[in-house]
């Protein structure tokens, strides 16, 4: 018996990640699709002469999979935007904001962020606002925090957006105020967010080609990390119009898919909702599946806009007993999901607090009761799930789409700590629980909320529960440690099955896209200390090697 194939990948210790067959050492590729996997005897076995890539030993395994990023967000950021360290204090916020500044015309906006979301406090006064108003030498300044969900912005910025003391603060946000004179000191919480993002986008739109760039610079930066499908947790329609373009340009070198927003309480895109879904099929293409929609819920715990069943710590604005809020009604969440499910699409759902869960929970449960079995519901985030509704996530089929850098310890851990009693602060994503009751638990990053999209450090991460650069000391809840194929698993083929890619991608298996990664080591020989460090030397897309750590010459 003979194989037809263009490429064969031969010296190679192979992870698989298919049970049936668990480790190989060759794959024959044709036209970008994996014809056969085995050992060096299927190289008797090729017809013709087809180009031979030998690994020299090395180890491959499939292209891992992101279930939650703002890739295009992250583009733009790399190539346009002013990037802020979250652990810098605010000094040294304030030197970048003057540095950058420095070269820009006398109008322009300074736009980025990263800036650390422990720094509200510091930033809630107009001692704040005038600091930042010389740093960027009177410009319109427009920075996102590290949560992506609350700006600070300069007076030039809120007077372009029409922000003063009489403007009132919107439905599901703040506007931080001076307790003397209710003027805006340049925080603004969710939604409060809409008037300035609306103000920088009508002044600085941009092109399709534009949009594009940054799509494919936040794809390319994924490619180092080994990463070739993901789903985008937040798309817009110029998003939407720049994969298509991407695509339809040969030039889309991933399995994208896509979360279209329904509401919109930080990002300040239009059209949003079921005029943005009414257009989805527009922009289907090969590479491109418009396949789920996004649901904010709530907030972030930092920022007390977190659903939570018991109270945040008491503080000056909210006093004892806040427990955050939802930004719809169950009545309204279950609607859209009925709604949405009757249209054939699944949902992504932003739940960080352990009542926004429940809220969510009772809502799909809604759904499945009307009879919707085919939906793919994620609970995006789910830092904090009460006992008793771990196992209704199994018993619904919803998926719980994590990111570990945004619990194990640094910065945001220590945010979270400020907040909530320690105790219920560090009982946050119960992986293990999860787990054991059969839930699907998917591995994303939410990248530019963490500062890259590394798989290997959320591999770690789940597996020790400590930090896996080692800059901060401790763990989180070591009981819900998972096992290392159990982490390999939620950023391979966990993340495609939650996705809905896993017809195309996750594993290496027969008649699936050829998508595989060449590591340093091997990270299930490694102690799971190293797992974190591994390197990926190059990455294949659909058959073509999309990087190369070391280029030739």
């Amino acid at each position: 018996m003979t194989v037809k194939a263009d490429v064969a990948h031969r010296n190679a210790r192979i992870h698989t990640l298919d049970p049936a067959q668990p480790l190989a050492s060759v794959l024959l590729v044709a036209d970008g699709t994996l014809v056969a996997i085995g050992g060096e005897e299927l190289l008797e076995q090729v017809e013709g002469a087809p180009e031979i890539v030998d690994h020299g030993g090395s180890v491959l395994m499939p292209s891992l999979a992101d279930v939650h990023n703002h890739h295009m967000i992250a583009g733009r950021a790399d190539l346009y935007e002013l990037q802020l360290d979250a652990s810098a204090d605010l000094s040294v916020v304030l030197d970048a904001i003057q540095d950058w500044s420095a070269d820009l015309a006398p109008d322009a906006w300074v736009v980025g962020g990263g800036w650390g979301i422990r720094l509200i406090p510091e930033l809630s006064d107009l001692k704040a606002l005038a600091a930042l108003d010389e740093a960027a030498g009177g410009r319109p300044v427009l920075l996102r925090d590290d949560s992506c969900h609350n700006r600070w912005v300069s007076s030039a910025a809120l007077a372009l957006a029409g922000i003063d003391a009489a403007f009132p603060d919107p439905t599901g946000g703040t506007i931080v105020r001076d307790p003397a004179t209710r003027a805006p000191v340049g925080l603004l919480f969710e939604s409060a967010v809409i008037p300035l993002e609306h103000a920088y986008i009508a002044s600085a739109p941009t092109t399709v080609e534009q949009d594009a760039a940054a799509c494919r610079r936040g794809i390319e930066i994924l490619h180092t990390f080994g990463v070739t499908a993901f789903q985008d947790a937040a798309a817009s329609a110029q998003m939407l119009a720049a994969l298509k373009h991407l695509d339809d340009t040969g030039r889309l070198d991933a399995w994208v898919v896509t979360s279209l927003q329904i509401n919109d309480h930080v990002l300040g895109t239009t059209p949003i909702g079921q005029e943005l879904i009414d257009r989805r099929e527009t922009y289907r293409s090969p590479h491109h599946r418009p396949d789920f929609v996004k649901i904010f819920l709530d907030g972030v715990p930092p920022a007390r806009t977190a659903s939570f069943l018991e109270s945040y710590l008491p503080d000056d604005v909210h006093g004892g007993g806040w427990r955050g809020n939802t930004m719809m009604s169950l009545a309204d969440l279950t609607g859209w999901l009925l709604r949405v499910a009757e249209q054939g699409l699944s949902a992504k759902i932003h739940s960080t607090g352990d009542g926004a869960v429940r809220m969510s929970l009772d809502a799909i449960a809604a759904v499945r009761a009307a009879g919707h079995a085919e939906p793919r519901f994620q609970i995006a985030h789910g830092q904090y799930i009460a006992e008793e509704d771990q196992p209704r996530l199994a018993e619904l089929d919803v998926i719980a789409d994590i990111s570990p850098p945004l619990w194990y310890p640094g910065p945001i851990h220590q945010a979270l700590c400020n907040c909530l009693p320690r105790d219920r602060a560090e009982r946050l994503h119960p992986n293990r629980n999860l787990l054991d009751a059969g839930v699907l638990v998917a591995g994303g990053s939410d990248w530019p909320v963490v500062p890259a999209p590394n798989p290997w450090h959320g591999i770690q991460g789940l597996v020790t529960r400590a930090d896996p650069t080692g800059t901060f000391p401790g763990h989180v809840w070591p009981e819900q440690a998972i096992t290392l194929h159990e982490a390999v698993y939620a950023y391979t083929l966990g993340a495609a099955r939650a996705m809905g890619t896993d017809d195309v991608t996750g594993s290496l298996e027969t008649g699936k896209s050829a998508e595989f990664i060449v590591l340093d080591r091997d990270p299930f020989t490694v102690p799971v200390d190293q797992v974190g460090r591994t390197t990926v030397m190059q990455t294949w897309f659909a058959g073509r090697k999309v990087y190369d750590r070391l280029p030739a010459a």
